[in-house]
């Protein structure tokens, strides 16, 4: 048994703003849905010599920025009062990469820009996502990590060799066409192909296609992680979550008393824990004073990660921790275009690094992510572990109000996921 699992999808759909017909001669079978392209060098195979190790941490402080705006974006629409909030930020930053790889001009700066990318070349951005994708990769035995994208193209459709030669190379992305003039075939076919790369935890993400539609990029981000000190499921017991002032919900409510880096700030008023999985992942839970929510949230950046990063301390702790699923989806045009991307949308969008034939912008940009927690790290973990405990009573750690949760790859320093539990029920 798994402990924590989370997976995101993030779509971009483009569509022709001038549909043309299919260029003769130009065969597409290189694409079908049966035969994926892999470009990218495999997971065991030395990395190549590049500085893209460099350009990978390069993107680290960029991406963490990103990810905070991002989430006072989603946090704070109107839409989002009293719901989970939860995403993969690195895996959005991934995707909107790998449509700067088909723009030029204004369009490309405008999403460099958003991202925080302006002072970096596209060749640092597609090298640091290819070693941060192969970094990603080296999956340990104890957890599970997988990032990488695909590309539908409706059939007949001319894309610009390079393009898919690149997303290929630095994104791990697989081509493969569908035929949009039939919408429900194409969703059925490109709601397959995400199924299959989420082990079928996303599966019915994509709808409502437009049948004009001529591409969509995809990136997937898979997470599979072991507890690396397990929680003993005979302790889990019902207890009673305030999601606000006038609700209360009752949760299975997890307990664990072990040793753990912790850190509680006076001055942002909040409690910073770590829960570490086997490997180099931790979630770090960050659970606001009572009634601190909205302060703690409208003013936490990278900067406090960093900071809560060098004063924790490692301490005797009764954590409770609520049993829960959940899946988020994000719409995100208005937001990207709040962030100043804003020419993809409309039609002065240049996406002729992808595609000479027609011009093209994007439709609809939608994420979605899960988020699923429970006791046991796997069977494996049954070994007995012997945590030598103070003789001081423990800190009392109880998430039983919302909270804000990151989950942290420590080597590339990516954010993975991101969010706020409001309601470990829905």
């Amino acid at each position: 048994m798994w402990g924590k699992i989370y997976y995101s999808v993030i779509a971009a759909l483009l569509v022709a703003t001038a549909w043309a017909a299919p260029h003769e001669g130009h065969d597409h079978g290189s694409h079908t849905a049966e035969h994926h392209h892999h470009l990218h060098h495999g997971k065991d195979e030395p990395h190549p010599s590049h500085d893209g190790e460099d350009a990978c941490h390069l993107l680290a402080p960029h991406n963490a920025d990103f990810a905070f705006s991002l989430y006072k974006k989603l946090a704070f629409h109107p839409d989002a009062e009293g719901k989970n909030v939860f995403f993969s930020p690195v895996g959005i930053s991934m995707a909107l990469s790998m449509l700067g790889v088909g723009a030029k001009g204004s369009t490309l700066s405008q999403i460099y820009s958003s991202l925080g990318y302006s002072g970096l070349q596209a060749s640092q951005v597609n090298e640091g996502y290819e070693h941060l994708i192969h970094m990603l990769g080296h999956s340990q035995e104890a957890m599970q990590l997988e990032a990488g994208a695909g590309v539908a193209i409706r059939e007949g459709f001319k894309v610009v060799d390079q393009f898919l030669k690149d997303v290929q190379h630095y994104y791990n992305s697989e081509a493969f066409s569908v035929d949009f003039s039939k919408p429900e075939i194409a969703a059925e076919e490109i709601n397959k192909f995400i199924a299959k790369k989420t082990h079928d935890k996303i599966t019915n993400m994509v709808k409502d296609l437009d049948s004009d539609m001529v591409m969509m990029l995809i990136n997937y981000m898979y997470f599979r992680g072991k507890w690396d000190k397990p929680f003993d499921a005979k302790l889990t017991h019902k207890a009673d979550f305030k999601v606000d002032k006038n609700t209360t919900v009752q949760v299975d409510m997890m307990k664990r008393t072990g040793r753990y880096d912790i850190y509680q700030d006076p001055v942002n008023q909040t409690t910073v824990m770590m829960v570490p999985y086997k490997g180099n992942t931790s979630m770090m839970i960050v659970l606001p004073d009572e009634g601190k929510m909205k302060e703690v949230e409208e003013s936490i950046c990278r900067h406090h990660l960093k900071s809560w990063h060098d004063k924790l301390f490692r301490s005797s702790v009764d954590l409770f921790l609520p049993k829960f699923s959940i899946t988020a989806t994000s719409k995100l045009n208005d937001i990207l275009q709040d962030l100043g991307m804003t020419d993809a949308f409309s039609d002065t969008a240049d996406f002729s690094g992808m595609t000479e034939e027609v011009k093209v912008k994007v439709s609809r940009v939608v994420h979605q992510a899960v988020l699923s927690v429970d006791e046991k790290g796997t069977e494996a973990a049954a070994a007995t572990t012997i945590e030598i405990m103070p003789m001081s009573l423990p800190d009392n750690v109880m998430l039983n109000r919302p909270f804000l949760v990151l989950i942290v790859e420590d080597t590339t320093e990516s954010i993975l996921f991101m969010g706020k539990i409001t309601n470990p029920t829905e």
